[in-house]
């Protein structure tokens, strides 16, 4: 049977010199693929395999499909598993993705029996399989760089081969699955668990101790061995936090330890570290590790009687700021329901809506206050709260000029704040809506207040260019910094834990302040606009550029990655934190998942307009719907909801009027303004899919 073999580049063209993918086929030799009955003869077929064309010679390269990104530098797993093999410790060798993040590497050891064999390193006459692990990780990372250094060192007797001689990949995975549920189940109390991931995470032997204030970093961490501990602990341990990353990023051994204490029972722990006074069961992430001792006393006095729930699913709870996420079961379900999204309710406020709705969920000590109410703002000038449930006006206040900014609330709870196009920010009565206090800035307010959990601090933008820190118990402004050129349009980002705070310009400027003092901590800048609000997750911070771009930066203020789209980004990022994803739209009608380490593509979903407004990341049990889901909105009027994992249409319901608000979803509803002066509540049901 004659076999031809052919070598062509990306464009299907046959290369005589250069890179290439192999095709294999003849006249006389047909490949059938995936229940094909017939193939035209002559057809060749790609092989996957890549190689160089040298001299009518063939240099096997690779396969592209073992070609990876980690911490945004490529890896080719086959190049990384030849330099293995290379060692003179290691016989035979594997190289693999576990659930297509942790990094392995599966070794036979070329050591008979208890000999290994010499290398550069002292070795004793017979070593365990610990010292053997330890000394082959050791010289990878003399030899490679961190993000080529595998997660994770696993000793075969032999590898497993498939039926038709390849390595059987799907078996060494199942073996290194084994093995870790047995050293997990063999962790004793809380502590030892903990101790257990945090070894395996760092390539540490189990007999090497952890110092209790040692920082995951400074151990010999980066931000994708976080995560990866991170998934350990959570998947080990049976429970959920949103925060547990940053902690483990920002805190030391002590700090994880003393949170998961406040996360796992009593029963289920027989941790021996001091407990303090009760604290919530999942807390929130303004108050974390040693930064937030100050403000132990204020916690513990203050009852949460009220949630505030904003754009880009954030919920602030009392004096606490937490993520909606924290809820999420993280969990990859299937779809088992169609849904639907349905008119509640609407309101007339009297000119066009921009302006994104606040929902604020309160105890309801009072029979005559609602549980739950919406306030929004409008070009007319008025701001309204509306009952949530009935969209009953409680109460309306007209303003100085157009509102476009959405509304906090203070820490206290009983204060509306609202930026105005006047140059004023008003302090309203939650209960009535009666001004309590006015603050005057040098131009227009169109940036939404940001609430300090900690200190009660609101701080907010304004078009004269500058920051401003306000204290609405004492009716003073504490501090204000100016933004290094242009207008403050953007919403500023707090990160409470750190006491830093966010603020980008129209000036293409990004700060990062001190939160208590407003001093420049960093600055970036770009030749562009920034109307993107900030957002932070894991200590990086993420914006979107008017040049098209989503940037990422870390906490010191260097680019970490950029993703281009193919339109100006005024959408600001949203996060997924249990699944590492981040969200963002473009003006080029697409919403992007990308992946928050390097900034790949996980998925995209085109609209049908342009994606003005910020995403809302919800779960969607309360709708019936299984999994996390995320809703957005084009301008032409279209909200869609989407399944976070793929990015497949849910449902989508289409507004009389253009949409540059945001989605807000709590529970199994979801409210968002509209250009044709009215505030809609609609209802998401979901209806058991025929059989």
């Amino acid at each position: 049977m004659e076999t031809v073999v052919e070598v062509r580049d990306d464009h299907g063209c046959i290369v005589s010199e250069g890179e290439g993918q192999v095709f294999i086929g003849g006249e006389d030799r047909v490949c059938l693929l995936d229940g094909e009955d017939t193939a035209v003869p002559g057809t060749k077929r790609a092989t996957g395999d890549w190689v160089n064309v040298k001299d009518n010679q063939l240099y096997y390269l690779g396969r592209r499909d073992r070609i990876i990104k980690r911490n945004g530098k490529r890896l080719n797993l086959d190049s990384l598993q030849q330099l293995i093999l290379s060692l003179p410790q290691v016989q035979a060798c594997a190289v693999g993705l576990y659930e297509g993040l942790r990094l392995l590497a599966f070794v036979v050891s070329s050591a008979a029996g208890d000999q290994v064999a010499a290398s550069a390193f002292p070795s004793g006459s017979a070593q365990p399989d610990a010292d053997v692990t330890s000394l082959i990780l050791k010289q990878l990372s003399l030899l490679l760089p961190s993000h080529s250094v595998p997660d994770a060192l696993v000793l075969v007797p032999e590898l497993s081969l498939t039926p038709h001689g390849k390595v059987d990949m799907e078996a060494l995975m199942r073996t290194y699955s084994r093995q870790r549920g047995l050293r997990f189940s063999q962790a004793g109390d809380l502590k030892e668990t903990l101790l257990t991931v945090w070894q395996e995470a760092l390539g540490l032997p189990g007999d090497v101790s952890v110092d209790e204030q040692s920082n995951f970093l400074f151990a010999g961490g980066d931000s994708l061995k976080a995560l990866h501990l991170c998934e350990d602990i959570l998947s080990s341990m049976g429970v959920s936090s949103s925060n547990l990353l940053e902690i483990i990023l920002d805190g030391t051994f002590s700090d994880v330890l003393h949170h998961l204490a406040r996360l796992v029972p009593p029963e289920e722990s027989s941790t021996s570290i001091v407990k303090s006074k009760k604290r919530p069961a999942s807390p929130p992430t303004g108050i974390i590790g040693k930064r937030a001792h100050k403000s132990t006393e204020m916690e513990e006095e203050e009852k949460p009687g009220f949630k505030v729930v904003r754009r880009a699913s954030e919920v602030m709870e009392v004096t606490t700021r937490t993520e909606s996420l924290q809820v999420f079961g993280g969990k990859d379900l299937s779809r088992s329901a169609n849904m639907s999204l349905s008119l509640s309710w609407s309101s007339d406020t009297g000119r066009c809506v921009d302006a994104s709705p606040v929902i604020v969920l309160r105890d309801n000590q009072r029979s005559d206050v609602p549980k739950a109410m919406v306030l929004i703002g409008s070009h007319s000038h008025r701001v309204q709260a509306l009952d949530l449930v009935s969209g009953n006006l409680l109460w309306e206040r007209v303003l100085g000029d157009r509102i476009e900014a959405s509304a906090a609330v203070s820490r206290c709870g009983s204060l509306v704040v609202v930026g105005c196009y006047d140059g004023c920010v008003y302090f309203l009565c939650s209960d009535s809506g009666e001004t309590r206090w006015l603050f005057k800035t040098g131009n227009a307010v169109k940036s939404s207040p940001a609430v300090d959990p900690v200190s009660g601090l609101v701080v907010v933008g304004s078009h004269d260019g500058h920051v401003y820190a306000l204290n609405p118990q004492l009716q003073l402004c504490v501090w204000k910094r100016h933004c290094g050129g242009g207008a403050v349009f953007s919403s500023p980002h707090l990160l409470a834990t750190h006491r830093r705070l966010y603020a980008a310009s129209l000036g293409g400027q990004l700060l990062c302040l001190d939160l208590d003092s407003g001093h420049v901590v960093w600055s970036y800048c770009r030749d562009a606009p920034f109307f993107s609000s900030p957002n932070s997750f894991c200590g990086h911070v993420v914006i979107g550029s008017v040049d098209g771009n989503i940037c990422c930066l870390r906490d010191t203020g260097e680019l970490l990655w950029q993703f281009l789209t193919e339109g100006p980004v005024f959408s600001s990022p949203c996060f997924v934190p249990e699944q590492q994803k981040l969200l963002c739209g473009s003006h080029d009608g697409r919403l992007y998942c990308l992946n928050c380490a390097d900034g790949s593509l996980v998925w995209t979903f085109q609209t049908t307009g342009k994606v003005y407004s910020t995403p809302c990341v919800f779960d969607g049990f309360a709708a019936g719907q299984k999994g996390v889901l995320v809703g957005v909105a084009s301008t032409d009027g279209t909200i869609w909801i989407l399944d976070v994992r793929d990015g497949q249409i849910v449902t989508s319901h289409t507004l009389p009027g253009e949409v540059f608000s945001s989605p807000v979803v709590w529970g199994n509803i979801l409210v968002i303004g509209c250009r044709n002066d009215y505030v809609y509540c609609l209802n998401l049901k979901s209806e058991p899919k025929d059989v």
